[in-house]
């Protein structure tokens, strides 16, 4: 899809006024970044990201309308800098005809993109009952292997199997941090969903469901 008609598409679920508008552009955390950019400048909050579609290959990002005056006041402003949005005009925050952020709208950007990859990620990010089942399918394959195999290869091979579950696991983690620590030099605020699951907020904002402006 060009990247007039994913501008243009998501315009579209804007101008009916939607609660929610969804954002889905062929998996590219950098792309959606871009295009939950462009929904804020319309009076929408980023709210959620998770990965979708065969072998998970879409990332599917969803911002909320957001009903406080300063929100109507930043979608009315940006009406009328760019009225033909979507048509072919100029797009707030992004180069002409590209999802490329202006030099202005590249820090906002970089933000959105770490609250999406913190939020994708948590799909992948194991738990411990998830280290357990990892290291049991070790062992299990390290009796399989016994079968046909020295004990020295099979438990070297189900060895084998484990660090590279282990490095996974550590690595995750890692990234996962160093993206927390950023997210919250930015200001924002770490709390916990329904699940259980750690999110990034900012000041004054709500999870999903509970209160404006995330009012689903």
């Amino acid at each position: 899809m060009s990247v007039e008609r994913h501008i243009a598409g998501m315009l579209q679920q804007i101008a009916r006024q939607q609660d929610i508008v969804e954002i889905a552009p062929q998996g590219s955390t950098p792309k959606a970044a871009a295009l939950a950019h462009v929904a804020e400048q319309y009076g929408y909050t980023y709210g959620m990201a998770y990965r979708t579609g065969f072998k998970n290959s879409l990332v599917q990002v969803r911002v909320y309308r957001d009903p406080q005056p300063d929100a109507r006041a930043r979608e009315a402003a940006t009406i009328t800098a760019h009225p033909q949005a979507g048509n072919g005009g100029t797009v707030p925050g992004l180069e002409q005809s590209s999802l490329k952020p202006l030099p202005e709208a590249v820090a906002a950007v970089a933000v959105l993109k770490d609250l999406i990859t913190f939020h994708v990620m948590a799909q992948y990010i194991a738990d411990r009952s998830q280290k357990v089942k990892g290291y049991l399918a070790c062992a299990v394959l390290t009796a399989i292997l016994l079968v046909d195999r020295s004990p020295i290869e099979a438990v070297a091979s189900g060895g084998a199997v484990a660090l590279l579950f282990t490095v996974a696991f550590k690595v995750g983690a890692s990234r996962r941090g160093k993206i927390a620590q950023r997210l919250t030099d930015a200001g924002f605020l770490a709390v916990r969903d329904e699940q259980g699951g750690q999110r990034f907020l900012r000041p004054g904002q709500q999870l999903p469901g509970h209160t404006n402006p995330f009012a689903a």
